[in-house]
């Protein structure tokens, strides 16, 4: 069954991109949650009007992305943890603390656009901030030692 998508849908593609679904696929979970209609003859024209609408808003998209990867890259945030002897970590540092880092800074990044990786020493460390499609940005983490008078 073609598809075509009015929403971004990472596993299955962009918002004006046709797509072939398993039908129950369709059914079930694209056409009620309002992210496809489906491709007939009898919906053409409404097709043709919702790609324009997507390439317009793709096009403010990719540009707000752009302008957001400037102002991220090169971004800095720190990270307490507690330390073992050997300067290693106990646990890691998760994409949910990145982002809370980012939020307090001022950036609305959501926990699955970061890549922390299996981050688990002490130092800077590189992090890839997903933007959007193809728009990444680098961001370091810099993880120090827990102070005794610090909260977890």
């Amino acid at each position: 069954m073609e598809i075509l998508l009015i929403e971004n849908l990472i596993s299955l593609g962009s918002r004006g991109d046709i797509v072939k679904v398993k039908p129950g696929y369709a059914r079930n979970y694209l056409l009620p949650n309002k992210i496809g209609i489906p491709v007939t003859a009898g919906n053409k024209r409404q097709i043709e009007l919702e790609k324009e609408k997507a390439q317009k808003i793709r096009a403010t998209e990719v540009l707000e992305a752009e302008q957001l990867k400037i102002k991220l890259s090169g971004t800095k945030v720190t990270v307490s943890k507690k330390v073992g002897e050997n300067g290693h970590l106990f646990g890691r540092v998760t994409n949910v603390e990145v982002s809370s880092l980012l939020l307090e800074k001022g950036f609305k990044v959501d926990k699955h656009q970061i890549n922390a990786g299996r981050i688990k020493d002490l130092g800077i460390h590189t992090v890839e901030v997903k933007i959007y499609s193809g728009i990444s940005a680098s961001i370091e983490v810099e993880v120090v030692p827990l102070q005794e008078n610090d909260k977890a």
